[in-house]
Formats: C-alpha cells, sequence, structure tokens
C-alpha cells in the first residue's frame, strides 16, 4: 500500500510504561527507517518521549484509548510538538493485533503501520473548554446517583425500624418529612409530637402519620440515620458547587424574579443552548449535558448519521444471505444515551411531532402489553432527536416543530374510515352502520327501537 505519511510513531499505552515505534524513510535507500523505545510515564519522561519524536521528524502519532492512561501522553504530546504534530486517539477494538504475536513493541509497530498508509481513524476529541464541562456534567451525575443510593440506604434503615413514613408521606425527604427525621434523630419518639411537625398538606394525613411513626425506632437506627443524613448534606452541598461552577445560560426577568445574565463555564455556549432548548423535550440541563458531550461544531461529524452512529443511537445491521437478523445498537457514547432517552420520555407528554412519533411507534412495538415497547419508543425518538440536534447546531436556527398531526394530515379520512370499519368488522363479526349524530331514525325509515345500538340491530 502507498505511504500517506512519511513520518509516523505508534505508541502502546499501559499505566507505568508506554512503548513507542518511529518509521521514517531513509535518506540513502527505499526503505523505512524503524526504532522502538520504551518510556516511564512520569510526565517528564513523557516530555522526554515528545522531544525524541519531534527530533525525528514525526509528524503524526497514533495511539490506543487505553481507558484514562492516555491522557497524559496526549498532553505532554501536545505540550512537546504543539499544532504542527498530528494526534490520532484510535479505538482499541479497531487495532487488532494478529492473534499469537502480542507483545507492546508489535503492538507499537503495528499502529505505526496502520498509521502510515492511513488506515487508522482518529476519534472524537472535543476542545479543552468543553472537556471541562464535560468532567463537570458527568461528576454532577455520579453524585445524583450516589444521593439517590443514600436515599435508599436510609429507608432501609426506616424499614428495619418499621417506620412507614414513606408510604404516607410523598416524599420522605421534603420538609415535613426531614423535620420529623431529625426529631427522631435527635431522640424524640412521641408519635403524636412527630406527626404534628408535618407541613402543607401533609396535615391532613396526621392520623396515618401517627400510624407510620409508631415503629421500634432505637438509638441505634437513630445514629444510623443520622450518619445518612450527614452524607446527604454534603451530596447536596457538593452538587451545588458544582452546579455553580458549571453555570447557567440566563434566564429572562418575571414579576417574583430578576433576570440573570449566564454564569459560568456554560456562559460562552448560550447561543448553542438557546437553541437546543427549542426541541421538545431537552431543558437547560439536557443542553449542557449535550454540548459538553458533542461540542458546538458539528463539522467534525459529516452527517446527522455519522453524529448518531457514534452516539450509540443508530440502529444496528446483521444481514447474511440475504436475510435481516435481530441486532443490537451497536455501542457508543453512554451519557449521550442516557440524557436523549430522558428528553425523549419527556418529549412523548408533549403535542409535537416528537410526541406523536413516540405514541406511534409505542402502539407499533406492542403498546402496554408489551413491557418493552416504551423503552424501543425513546429510543428510536432519541435517534430522532440526535438527528434534530445536529441539524439545528450546524445551521444554527431554531426547531419548529411539524405538529402534532403530521403523522396523520395526509391520511384521506374517508379511506381511513372505511379501514377501521373493516378492522371492527372483522374484530366484532358484526355489521358496522355509521348514522350522522342529527339523524336519530323513526320506525319509518327501518331503525332500531329506542335503546337498540345500529350495531345490535345489524
Amino acid at each position: 500500500m502507498d505511504v500517506l505519511y512519511s513520518h509516523v510513531a505508534g505508541i502502546d499505552v499501559h499505566k507505568k510504561q508506554v512503548t513507542v515505534t518511529a518509521r521514517t524513510p531513509d535518506p540513502r535507500r527505499p526503505i523505512r527507517w524503524e526504532k522502538t523505545r520504551t518510556f516511564r510515564t512520569f510526565y517528564a519522561d513523557l516530555l522526554v518521549m515528545g522531544s525524541w519524536l519531534v527530533e525525528l521528524g514525526v509528524t503524526r502519532v497514533a495511539m490506543e484509548s487505553t481507558g484514562p492512561y492516555w491522557w497524559p501522553v496526549y498532553a505532554a504530546l501536545r505540550e512537546v510538538g504543539g499544532p504542527g504534530l498530528a494526534i490520532d486517539v484510535v479505538n482499541a477494538a479497531h487495532v487488532k493485533a494478529v492473534p499469537g504475536r502480542k507483545t507492546d513493541v508489535k503492538d507499537s509497530q503495528w499502529l505505526a503501520q496502520l498509521l502510515e498508509v492511513g488506515l487508522l481513524r482518529g476519534s472524537f476529541l472535543p476542545p479543552d473548554d468543553i472537556r471541562e464541562i464535560r468532567d463537570l456534567t458527568r461528576y454532577q451525575t455520579k453524585l445524583t446517583e450516589e444521593r439517590s443510593r443514600e436515599k435508599q440506604r436510609l429507608l432501609k434503615v426506616l424499614e428495619a425500624a418499621g417506620i412507614k413514613l414513606d408510604v404516607v408521606a410523598s416524599d420522605t425527604f421534603g420538609v415535613s418529612g426531614r423535620a420529623m427525621l431529625d426529631a427522631l434523630t435527635a431522640g424524640e419518639r412521641d408519635p403524636q409530637v412527630l406527626a404534628g411537625l408535618a407541613r402543607g398538606v401533609l396535615r391532613n394525613k396526621s392520623d396515618d402519620l401517627r400510624l407510620a411513626l409508631s415503629g421500634r425506632f432505637t438509638t441505634h437506627h437513630g445514629q444510623m440515620i443520622g450518619f445518612h443524613l450527614a452524607r446527604l448534606d454534603h451530596l447536596d452541598q457538593m452538587i451545588s458547587q458544582v452546579r455553580e461552577k458549571i453555570g447557567h445560560p440566563g434566564s429572562p426577568g418575571t414579576g417574583r424574579r430578576a433576570a440573570s445574565g449566564p454564569s459560568g463555564l456554560v456562559a460562552p455556549f448560550t447561543e448553542q443552548i438557546r437553541l437546543l432548548t427549542s426541541i421538545p423535550g431537552i431543558g437547560d440541563r439536557a443542553a449542557t449535558v449535550i454540548i459538553s458531550e458533542i461540542g458546538v461544531d458539528m463539522s467534525r461529524f459529516p452527517s446527522a448519521k455519522h453524529l448518531a452512529a457514534w452516539a450509540g443511537l443508530a440502529p444496528g445491521n446483521n444481514e447474511s444471505a440475504g436475510r435481516r437478523r435481530r441486532a443490537r445498537h451497536r455501542k457508543g457514547n453512554t451519557h449521550v444515551q442516557s440524557i436523549l432517552i430522558e428528553a425523549a420520555l419527556a418529549a412523548s407528554r408533549t403535542r409535537t411531532r416528537l410526541g406523536a412519533r413516540f405514541h406511534r411507534l409505542h402502539r407499533r412495538f406492542g403498546g402496554r402489553a408489551n413491557k418493552t415497547a416504551g423503552k424501543k419508543a425513546a429510543f428510536a425518538v432519541a435517534h430522532t432527536l440526535i438527528k434534530v440536534i445536529w441539524t439545528v447546531l450546524s445551521t444554527g436556527r431554531l426547531y419548529t416543530d411539524l405538529g402534532h398531526d403530521y403523522y396523520t394530515r395526509s391520511v384521506d379520512p374517508q379511506s381511513h374510515t372505511r379501514r377501521l370499519i373493516a378492522q371492527l368488522e372483522t374484530l366484532s363479526g358484526k355489521k358496522i352502520i355509521l348514522v350522522d349524530h342529527d339523524d336519530r331514525g323513526s320506525p319509518d325509515d327501518g331503525s332500531p327501537p329506542d335503546g337498540l345500538s345500529r350495531e345490535t340491530a345489524a
């Protein structure tokens, strides 16, 4: 194969060491010169590695995306090589050596050989400002998940103590529930006193509250509840700090609240967030997560289909001998998948084209009779959403909804009516006759007597 890049290098990355193979043309003979060295992964050694590659005139480097271990290697190469050194971080699944010949040296040589003939494709790496937001949004998600787990642990302690507060109160950790939990931790055991801490509409359930708060709550249970509440307070504080660091795109003023401008790391992307929030089901938080994962420059993805495939929202293909078999969707960015599926479920509750598409697919997949119909429909709508997002960010125009009747406005009412009547007749085994609302019928025109429907008479 023809050599497309003359000065290349392949790096096999591990936690403690990296193996580097550089391939450059021999100035005397028409062959490729190859040299391999091993460096430790201390940052000073990685800078020496970068300087060595620059001295050899290497202009393009490829490495596998091995967990987080490639991050310092990438940073050192970027620091030493600057913009003149192209760095391709490739998917390890796309670069498999020949079975039985697996060594670090051969892996680095194989990477360099594939790179020089143009058979490697670099992964998408967002710019630094986007990656900072991505780190914070992912950490916020982890903190939120940990808070939910901590609440489940606290509810288990209440269940063990015979306290059924979560049966009566819709939110155990609301204002009323938190006051009762703090009182239990402080040593209060009287159900009458505890029920008196209820606020709002929960006061109407005072009798049930007294029964729910009459348990075998011991000092040990109080200590455990105290630990869990302290942990929840700490998580709430951390989530608030992370959310403040991420910032918000600003909000217009209302009668009760003054207008606020953009703040935090998302302030430079206010316009893109405004475009994304015009899509049904996507709010400020979802828009922030989407931007942190895919960036705002859609030129990296040639088309909306490429973006959907990269995110793992495109349907899988499994065809052999002309027959299509059932295939799972391909692997992709799980963070984009989860936030867009949430957005799809939110859009399903709106009277929009996306909402109509969800219900249309839900019926096609079996409706309520099929437990997985909702998940399949949400995934399909998420696929639609990712393509809409690519279009909105590429064109810079707000989303224009096509209406909840998009799939039915072109249907001929008369043909649709005849089709539905035929289905009813097939299911019921009876003859269906349509009667106008104003036509009340009379004994002379052969209409059925009062109290008898046309269907029964037929």
